[in-house]
């Protein structure tokens, strides 16, 4: 399947399938996800999620695309504006990339954010060892 890139501000409430809706403004990509099922994909583009490379006429995602979160739990890449179909994963693999995930992001960030209805932010674990010697 072959994707069209619409680059764009702000995501349209109505996305249109086989569309990639790219809003370098606010670092995200969002398309209908490739199987069909109809359910929004929302990419986020940060360093410790997907990385878009735009050739000037075709758009690349890296890494894959896990729609861990939805039933149909597809898998695949975007290359060149090609959808190419991935290995369905496990439980236990998308179990082990999502903790993968989170230690990607406590590195960088040096932070753990918890989620929850407060949305607090804890020390960095850096930070809680280096005061647990003390």
């Amino acid at each position: 399947m072959i994707l069209e890139t619409k680059f764009v501000e702000f995501v349209p409430s109505e996305l249109e399938e086989r569309f990639l809706y790219i809003s370098v403004e606010y670092g995200t990509v969002v398309h209908l996800c490739a199987c069909g099922c109809g359910n929004k994909v929302v990419t986020p583009l940060t360093p410790t999620d997907w990385k878009m490379t735009y050739d000037g006429e075709t758009v690349s995602l890296n890494p894959s695309v896990g729609s861990w979160n939805l039933l149909c739990k597809s898998h695949y890449w975007i290359e060149a504006n090609e959808v190419v179909w991935a290995e369905r994963w496990s439980n236990e693999q998308i179990e082990a990339g999502r903790n993968a995930e989170k230690l990607a992001k406590m590195n960088h960030y040096g932070e753990f954010i918890q989620k929850g209805p407060s949305e607090e932010k804890q020390e960095g674990w850096w930070l809680r060892i280096k005061s647990w010697f003390q």
